[in-house]
C-alpha cells in the first residue's frame, strides 16, 4: 500500500483500521475539496459524496456534524427540529478546534473532540459512498451502513 502524504489523512486511515473495516484512504493530485471536485476526481455521482458539514449550535455553542449527500443543500430551518436547536455558521477556527481538520477535508470520523452527528437519509439509497479523509485531496470509499456504524449518526432529512 502506498504511503499517505499528509498526517491528517494518515490519522483518518488509522481510525478506519481501529473500527475494523478494510477501508483505504486514497489521495488524489486533483482537489476533492468540494462535492463536485470529489465526484469528478473519483468518477462517481454527486449524490454519492458524503460531505461533512460542521455547524455551531446557536443555543449550546457546540459543534454539530451533518453528513449530507453531495447533491443536497442542508436546509437549516428544516433540520432544526431534528437537531433540537438553531444552527449557526461555524468559522474555520471553530471547525479546526472541534474536529482537528481544516474546512475542505473534514472526515466524518476521527475528530479531536466528540461531535453530535446527523446523516442525510438520501445517502442510504447508494451501495457505495465516498467521504473526505482529512485533506482537500483525500477520500475513502464505504457503505452508508458502515458510515452509520462508525459515526452513530441520527438519520434525518436535510431538505
Amino acid at each position: 500500500m502506498r504511503q499517505l502524504k499528509k498526517q491528517s489523512a494518515k490519522r483518518v486511515q488509522d481510525a478506519l483500521e481501529t473500527y475494523g473495516y478494510e477501508l483505504r484512504v486514497i489521495e488524489f493530485d486533483e482537489s476533492t475539496r468540494t462535492s463536485i471536485d470529489a465526484a469528478n476526481a473519483i468518477g462517481c455521482s454527486l449524490g454519492q459524496i458524503a460531505k461533512s458539514l460542521i455547524f455551531r449550535g446557536k443555543s449550546s455553542n457546540e459543534p454539530i456534524l451533518i453528513i449530507a449527500s453531495g447533491s443536497n443543500r442542508v436546509n437549516e430551518k428544516s433540520v432544526k427540529q431534528a437537531v433540537g436547536e438553531n444552527l449557526g455558521k461555524a468559522d474555520a477556527d471553530f471547525v479546526l478546534l472541534h474536529t482537528g481538520y481544516a474546512i475542505g477535508g473534514i472526515p466524518p470520523i476521527a475528530h479531536s473532540k466528540p461531535v453530535r452527528t446527523f446523516m442525510d437519509e438520501d445517502l442510504l439509497q447508494f451501495d457505495v459512498i465516498w467521504a473526505a479523509a482529512g485533506t482537500p485531496h483525500a477520500v475513502f470509499q464505504l457503505t452508508p451502513q458502515i458510515l452509520l456504524d462508525m459515526t452513530k449518526a441520527t438519520v434525518i432529512s436535510v431538505l
